[in-house]
């Protein structure tokens, strides 16, 4: 079992589990409190605190859901020298010469402004299964882009670098 695979888990269980608190306990107490302060239409300590019980139930659900995704990853399906689910890519666009990494991680984690892009996105897609030194072209919204793969850190740890 990877390490980082591990401590995702981890994350989304300690986040879980404090969401859970906050609705099985914090949330009715707030509720509760709030109600005897009479008129509920006019009421802003309990619309704000059934807002972000609504809100704390929907995150439960999310988080519930990836875990789930992350439990079934199983490590031993994904390659240990090419592009999957964990790795990380330092990319050379050869159209406009910029270096470009990207993490490549599940749809529930995704934020491009980390990097951290879904492995079903057009780019995942396109570098699913690719090694160091190989040439991808990617379609994109904004076009056809050409990338070379200069280094891959797989989910295992191994690191493979194009020379070049």
């Amino acid at each position: 079992m990877s390490a980082e695979l591990e401590s995702k888990k981890q994350i989304v269980r300690d986040e879980l589990e404090k969401l859970k608190y906050e609705f099985k306990v914090e949330l009715p107490k707030r509720i509760s409190e709030a109600r005897e302060y009479g008129d509920l239409k006019e009421n802003a300590e309990y619309h704000a605190a059934r807002e972000r019980q609504s809100f704390v139930q929907a995150r439960i659900a999310q988080l519930t859901d990836q875990l789930n995704k992350l439990n079934d990853i199983n490590i031993t399906d994904i390659s240990e020298d090419k592009v999957g689910y964990g790795s990380t890519v330092t990319v050379v666009d050869l159209d406009l010469d910029d270096e470009i990494v990207f993490t490549f991680v599940s749809s529930n984690e995704v934020n491009p402004s980390e990097g951290k892009i879904s492995v079903s996105s057009p780019i995942g897609a396109a570098m699913q299964n690719k090694t160091a030194g190989d040439v991808v072209e990617v379609v994109i919204p904004a076009g056809k882009r050409k990338y070379l793969v200069k280094k891959i850190t797989t989910i295992h740890g191994n690191e493979l670098v194009h020379e070049g």
